[in-house]
């Protein structure tokens, strides 16, 4: 095992100069968001999805576009609104009156990047039109069903629940989201670089630095970074104490009315994985695990009433089980 890990490492750092190359791309356009740029680059390297929520004008949208530019990805932005329907997010049949024929017309998820602003201002029946691209890759128009372009992603933004004119996602959507990630105001001396940057007129050019080729050879590397069982043991702990906290000497059951999917032991499994690919490293760690734990975990735990009356929040359940569960 150890010679696979030193192999692996090895091919690990050939592909440093790739990941830094992006990083400094991105960074040209968005300042002090690090740890959104460290989730969208895990969420690329593990072809997974992610949800970013924050209120509006923290460069949520800028940062998932200028992503694709850096990748030189197919990029599409579809704006999320209570008027939009299915059709215009997958397609539809068009009939052709010369022929007397239906032909498809397919709509502008067939993309490798795809931007859902603002996903949470549409209705149910739309955010829903996302999920067999999601989960299956492949959309169903009419009869037929056509494939998405490979790498396919979808970065979505969100506004704070608690803003006028938004719709929950439904947890069957929000479930297939690898990663949640909230973005936060930057600091001061932050915003200070925002307003020297952006305060005056600037070309700023955003090269290509990595092809959709590489990014799939990427996530074949990914598969061979090592967890070890006691790792993956430490992720099963985690996900079995949001649903049976009493197990663990938990006392915060009564603050918990879903815990986590199996689909939360899965992508903690590769989110932290590909957490040690971005740091040089061929295998996953408790640490990692711990780092990536909140993006992946916090909209997936439901809350109980009485959680909300005391004010609790879904990173304060996740806080104390990190804090509680034995590390190995």
């Amino acid at each position: 095992m150890s010679t696979d890990i030193a192999a692996t490492t090895h091919t690990i750092n050939e592909q440093k100069a790739l990941i830094e190359a992006v990083r400094q791309e991105v960074n040209k356009v968005l300042v002090g968001q690090e740890r959104l740029l460290d989730r969208m680059l895990i969420a690329l390297i593990s072809n997974g999805h992610l949800l970013i929520e924050g209120v509006p004008g923290l460069a949520k949208t800028t940062a998932v576009k200028t992503m694709a530019q850096a990748l030189g990805l197919k990029f599409q932005r579809i704006s999320f609104t209570p008027d939009l329907l299915p059709a215009d997010v997958i397609g539809t049949m068009v009939f052709n009156p010369r022929e007397g024929t239906f032909s498809p017309r397919l709509g502008p998820i067939f993309t490798n990047l795809l931007l859902a602003d603002e996903i949470n201002r549409a209705p149910a029946k739309v955010q829903s039109a996302l999920l067999e691209a999601m989960q299956e890759h492949q959309v169903t128009i009419g009869d037929k069903t056509y494939p998405l372009p490979e790498p396919f992603m979808v970065m979505a933004t969100q506004n704070p629940l608690e803003q006028e004119g938004t719709y929950p996602l439904p947890e069957a959507q929000i479930d297939r989201f690898m990663l949640k990630c909230r973005v936060d105001y930057p600091s001061k001396d932050d915003e200070r670089r925002i307003m020297n940057r952006f305060t005056r007129k600037a070309d700023i050019k955003i090269n290509t630095v990595m092809s959709a080729e590489q990014i799939l050879a990427m996530r074949d590397i990914l598969d061979q970074v090592y967890c070890d069982e006691k790792v993956a043991d430490y992720i099963l702990d985690i996900v079995f104490a949001t649903r049976k906290p009493a197990d663990y000497k938990l006392d915060i059951g009564h603050h918990i009315q879903y815990g986590g999917s199996p689909r939360a032991s899965l992508y903690l499994n590769i989110a932290a994985r590909a957490n040690a690919l971005l740091h040089g490293r061929a295998y996953a760690t408790p640490q990692d695990i711990k780092e990536i734990a909140y993006d992946v975990l916090r909209h997936r735990l439901i809350l109980t009433y009485e959680a909300e009356a005391e004010n609790l929040k879904s990173e304060d359940i996740i806080a104390k089980i990190l804090n509680e569960i034995p590390v190995p």
